[in-house]
């Protein structure tokens, strides 16, 4: 009798790609297999001519992204695959000519399918070219593919095509790419799920807890008969990220666990980044906190979750009769903010340095901030009751933070819903961010300081050993509509930008960082970014990880 939860389930795929694969089979991922490029940093791409530029069928437009059908193998690009799919019924499947990855034309978006993603590895390991013994190193590759073996929906592949793709691996990990910087593929509209996670990978704090193996997936479920165990297939993850393997990587077992925890969310319709981020840390915590601390609130919780991002905010409502102030504490894992210009044109404005104060209409994260921390007088219908006058009078509310975390995530307000309209939309406004932070003017010292004309000089809190200055280490972004648009995540390893968009990382300058369309900003305390930086040159070492000892230079 099989031990599985029966509860852990796999939600269903695209029924598009289900019907394609029911009335085709495999037919037409065997016939694209021929046609299938790689390269030897593992990139994959269909190529149907070594000489002619693939066009669209319908504007013969070269330059938008380009897919091909896998019935008819037409090709038509992103503005006419629909047209395609009506005009041709039935033909509802493509494959990205660029990427090699799944599309369907219907969903409008990306689809994950493992029998598919077996057929692209299968021709990576074909085009291999054997080593210098002629023979793929076996010993070495039984010894080392336990860390490297790709968790597909639970597929695994027959132990030696195993060790031929360890082999590959071993061979693609001599790479200039910092140590843990790896792909993640995008597993049917996912880039909200990949975006965040490149993010936590990357936490200092976070990525550290985990690769000194104070949560082991091994021994986590050795002693626990639980398979539901979130901070397990998120130690997993790092375990395929750090091991050396550039091969973009696919999360499918941490997805499907997290759909356990949000069954609200377990669909493959594009989420959001923010939900999706708040959704993970609660994950945690609900393992991690209960079983550490199971009667204390999540203020003092020692979870990893709010070791590393629990801030603590202040509220202060003042009565506008007689003054008296209640102040109230709320602990909090990010910060939500509202952009402060109504409006602004960022053209040409994205790599220039403005000051806050300078009269340019452009949004800035510190408006945002300085918005956050304002007094705000409450409307009539939230009269506060004063406990002085013993009666509800008019009020002025003012936030500031009481406890910085170590880890500041600050989420930008985007999408906005309107109740009495009934309808949502995207704001499609620039924001300038700064690479350094400081987080002073905002700390409940200062904001309370400011609002008695800076008289108060002793506060309590003043005493804590709190570092308010701040380097940022990945920005969310967001693209397109607020019902089809795209994450992407942008991540600062020692001092060299890197674009995550989902299987593929590339290297780009800080002007394209600070002109992108920021959704989520990840700071941590300074002294801890230069550590993080400092350990990354070094190529740490986990005590149950393989080395990873790059070739000085770039491939």
């Amino acid at each position: 009798m099989s031990t599985r939860n029966p509860s852990y389930t796999n939600p269903k795929s695209c029924k598009h790609l289900a019907d394609y694969k029911l009335r085709h089979r495999l037919n037409g991922f065997n016939s694209l297999q021929e046609h299938l490029k790689t390269t030897p940093a593992g990139k994959s791409s269909v190529s149907q001519s070594q000489t002619k530029i693939p066009r669209c069928g319908f504007c013969d437009g070269y330059r938008e992204r380009l897919y091909l059908c896998l019935i008819c193998s037409s090709v038509s690009c992103s503005s006419h695959t629909l047209l395609h799919s009506q005009s041709e019924n039935g033909h509802d499947i493509a494959v990205d000519v660029e990427r090699s990855e799944l599309y369907c034309v219907l969903c409008c978006d990306q689809v994950y399918d493992p029998d598919f993603d077996r057929t692209v590895m299968l021709k990576h390991i074909m085009d291999l070219p054997p080593n210098r013994s002629g023979v793929a190193d076996e010993e070495g590759a039984v010894r080392r593919s336990s860390k490297r073996r790709r968790l597909v929906s639970g597929l695994e592949f027959d132990s030696k095509k195993s060790k031929q793709m360890v082999s590959m691996r071993d061979r693609r990990a001599k790479s200039c790419y910092p140590w843990g910087l790896r792909g993640l593929n995008n597993l049917g509209s996912t880039c909200f799920m990949n975006s965040v996670l490149q993010a936590l990978l990357h936490a200092p704090p976070f990525r550290n807890y985990f690769l000194s193996d104070q949560h082991n997936h091994e021994v986590c479920r050795k002693r626990s008969s639980d398979r539901l165990c979130l901070p397990c297939d998120i130690d997993v993850i790092f375990s395929a990220v750090f091991s050396g393997d550039r091969l973009p990587y696919s999360p499918a077992q941490f997805l499907y666990s997290w759909w356990q925890h949000s069954t609200n969310l377990a669909s493959y319709e594009q989420q959001d980044a923010h939900e999706f981020f708040i959704s993970v840390l609660d994950g945690i915590h609900e393992k991690e906190g209960k079983a550490r601390s199971p009667s204390i609130d999540n203020g003092d919780c020692q979870c990893i979750a709010h070791r590393v991002f629990s801030g603590l905010l202040r509220s202060d409502v003042t009565c506008m009769c007689c003054g008296f102030t209640s102040t109230t504490y709320d602990p909090c894992i990010d910060i939500s903010v509202n952009l402060d210009t109504p409006n602004c044109s960022p053209t040409g404005l994205a790599n220039k340095s403005v000051k806050p104060n300078e009269n340019t209409g452009i949004s800035t994260l510190v408006g945002c901030l300085d918005l956050f921390t304002k007094p705000e007088k409450l409307g009539s219908d939230q009269k506060f009751f004063c406990e002085n006058c013993q009666e509800r009078q008019d009020s002025v509310k003012q936030m500031s933070i009481k406890r910085l975390p170590s880890v500041l995530c600050l989420h930008i307000k985007r999408f906005e819903h309107s109740p009495a309209r009934k309808m949502s939309r995207k704001i499609d406004r620039y924001l300038q961010f700064p690479f350094g932070l400081d987080m002073n003017p905002y700390l409940s010292s200062s904001v309370v300081r400011n609002r008695f004309g800076n008289r108060i000089f002793a506060f309590e809190g003043d005493d804590l050993d709190t570092s308010a200055e701040y380097e940022i280490f990945a920005v969310v972004t967001h693209s397109g509509m607020l019902d089809s648009g795209h994450y992407v995540t942008y991540l600062r390893l020692t001092n060299q930008w890197y674009k995550c968009d989902d299987a593929w990382i590339t290297e780009v300058d800080e002007g394209v960082v600070r002109a992108s369309q920021c959704y989520m900003l990840f700071y941590v305390q300074k002294t801890l970014y230069y550590k993080a930086n400092e350990d990354l040159s070094c190529q740490p070492i986990s005590s149950r990880r393989d080395p990873f000892v790059p070739i000085a230079g770039c491939c």
